[in-house]
């Protein structure tokens, strides 16, 4: 049997442009499609993250009060201060070291993110 991937999380967003913008950067993704429909972010993985706009006809409302997926940073803490300092809602840096430290954040339209260390 082989393995199964995992090739996209999706996000529901109010305009997949310019939260793509705001992933961008903010959390140093990279855009590789934009448009009123959806938005395709990748990152160092993989995987994917598709933001999904109104057009598209998700049944879910932005702000999500729970994580899709989580993005691993390379400089957790930093990435945090570096949030913080920039007026990004933040929570308190939680976890274990020797198993996953984690934070949440918001994105500009309320959903719940959670970045990690590993």
């Amino acid at each position: 049997m082989t393995g199964t991937a995992i090739t996209t999380a999706f996000i529901p967003v109010r305009n997949p442009q310019a939260a793509a913008a705001w992933y961008s950067r903010v959390l140093g993704l990279s855009i590789a499609e934009a448009g009123s429909f959806s938005a395709v972010l990748t990152g160092g993985g993989t995987a994917s993250v598709t933001l999904m706009g109104p057009d598209s006809g998700i049944q879910a409302s932005p702000g999500l009060r729970w994580a899709t997926c989580n993005f691993r940073v390379v400089d957790l803490a930093g990435t945090h201060a570096r949030l913080e300092d920039s007026g990004v809602p933040v929570g308190s840096i939680a976890g274990a070291p020797d198993v996953c430290l984690f934070f949440t954040t918001q994105d500009p339209d309320g959903n719940t993110l959670l970045l990690t260390d590993r």
